[in-house]
């Protein structure tokens, strides 16, 4: 039977697909108060720049290609059940083979009545001013914005707790809910932290991998291939 390896992404696995994270010095945020695009203040506020926001990362996604760590990942469902829990909203991990994705903070080419979180629709364009959905309320980008609940967090939580092996790519623990995630992981289950500046996390039976995604889910594949009769 194949092992449940679940998998924990965020921003710096896309990274090295050109999209610029939240904390990079030169991010895609720069220029931009959090306050004014991505807060449902600002959504009651402004919804012409929030739109205009979320038009921009659209169009960047779709430009962008998956890169080796993605396909990396789609690659390893030969020898494990993966799941892959992202952070990010991007479909990179989609296109490149992965067969088991949940989006924690939606998805960018989705869109949703601003009144009923149950009217989703899928998005290639633009939003803009008076689009609405079937109930009639304004359509807005499928985004977990900051100050609003995390609807799929306990999901991931399920998924977490079945895990054979657990591994955090490209994510620096420090957003929660998502870094309490690892917490549900069983604690003595082999756990794999990738990521150019490993973050600190005291857990049991833990190995570091400090690269970058591309090359870090390569070494990845490497340890679970050599040590895959202990695990």
């Amino acid at each position: 039977m194949k092992k449940n390896l679940v998998v924990l992404t965020g921003a710096g696995i896309s990274a090295e697909s050109g999209l610029k994270t939240f904390r990079d010095s030169d991010g895609l945020w720069n220029g931009y108060n959090v306050e004014d695009v991505a807060t449902p203040r600002a959504w009651k506020k402004n919804q012409q720049l929030v739109l205009d926001f979320y038009n921009l990362r659209r169009r960047d996604v779709a430009n962008a290609q998956p890169n080796a760590a993605h396909i990396g990942l789609a690659e390893l469902e030969k020898d494990f059940n993966v799941h892959i829990i992202t952070q990010n909203i991007d479909d990179l991990h989609e296109r490149a083979g992965s067969t088991n994705v949940l989006h924690l903070h939606g998805e960018i080419f989705k869109m949703r009545s601003e009144r009923n979180e149950a009217l989703i629709y899928e998005i290639r364009n633009d939003i803009l001013p008076g689009d609405v959905a079937e109930d009639g309320a304004q359509l807005r980008p499928h985004i977990v914005w900051f100050e609003e609940p995390v609807p799929m967090i306990e999901r991931a939580a399920e998924v977490a707790a079945i895990a054979d092996i657990f591994v955090v790519i490209g994510t620096s623990l420090a957003v929660y809910p998502a870094a309490g995630l690892i917490n549900y992981a069983p604690r003595a289950i082999p756990k794999f932290i990738v990521d150019k500046h490993v973050p600190y996390a005291s857990l049991y039976n833990l190995t570091a991998i400090e690269k970058p995604a591309t090359e870090g889910v390569i070494e990845l594949t490497r340890l679970l291939n050599a040590s895959k009769a202990q695990l």
